[in-house]
This record gives structure tokens, sequence and C-alpha cells, in this order.
């Protein structure tokens, strides 16, 4: 599966103007719930829950919040740019850039497992995701992902 696949410039965020990690969250969480339905009280819960067994900031200034909650009804993706490094309780103890937030129903857990899988292959790459924050509008950072998706 690829990203772009399931993602289009209007679910990217830019910039993201929370400045810590539980508003970051939130405001992601009500990107996607605006763009795709759902209960934003519910899923922010169930963000907020997976975020409390361990945090989601994966180092390299990324963060993947993921959750699966009956609050949607399909598997959604929103990213977030931030143009200020936010503390997020990394692995790595370093601030985070770069959010992509995962949210699907339970019942689309091997689906879930691939996006977060295709996520961490893709910015694993430094270029990436120094194109990925360097890029001016939603459509520049969709172009990015949809070049690193191609090689």
């Amino acid at each position: 599966m690829l990203l772009t696949e399931i993602l289009t410039p209007d679910q990217v965020l830019m910039p993201v103007a929370a400045s810590d990690k539980a508003g970051v969250i939130a405001e992601l969480t009500k990107h996607l719930t605006d763009l795709q339905g759902g209960n934003f009280a519910e899923v922010l819960g169930a963000v907020h829950e997976r975020e409390a067994g361990g945090s989601t900031g994966i180092g390299f200034g990324v963060a993947i919040p993921h959750a699966r909650s009956a609050g949607v009804r399909e598997l959604s993706l929103v990213c977030g740019v931030s143009s200020l490094p936010v503390p997020y309780d990394s692995i790595d103890g370093e601030p985070v850039r770069l959010f992509f937030l995962i949210v699907g129903p339970a019942g689309c857990a091997g689906e879930h497992v691939r996006v977060l899988s295709r996520i961490a292959g893709l910015v694993r790459r430094e270029s990436v995701r120094k194109q990925l924050c360097e890029a001016g509008t939603p459509t520049e950072f969709y172009n990015v992902l949809l070049d690193a998706e191609a090689r």
C-alpha cells in the first residue's frame, strides 16, 4: 500500500500551530475528523490512550501517533509539519517536526500496520525527512511523498 493512495494534499496540515505534544495530537485529530468524519472526542481519547502506552515519537524528528477507534469508519491518515520542533518524549529524546496521525477502526489492523511500516520506511531516509520539513505547501509535501514512494 502506498501512502499517496490514502493521502491527498488537503490531509496535510502546515504549519501545525500547537507547540506541545497534546496540542499537536488534538490539532491533527481535529483535522482528521473534520475531513474524514468521525467523533473527535472518541478518536482523541483513543490516540491519547495509545500514547499513554509509550511515545510514538520514533526519533529523527518524526512522530507517528496512531490508534484504532470506532470513532472512524475507515483507515485515515493526516500529516503535519511544525515550523518549530515540538517536545514529544521521542525515543531519541529529540523534538519533533513531522507528524503522521493514523486512525482506523478495529477491523483494519493489517492495513494499519502496513501504513505504519510504510511511513517508518520512508522517513528513515534523511533526504526525505529534510524535503518534507522544507515543503512550502501541502501539495509540495504530497509530491515529496509521491517521489519517495516511486523510488
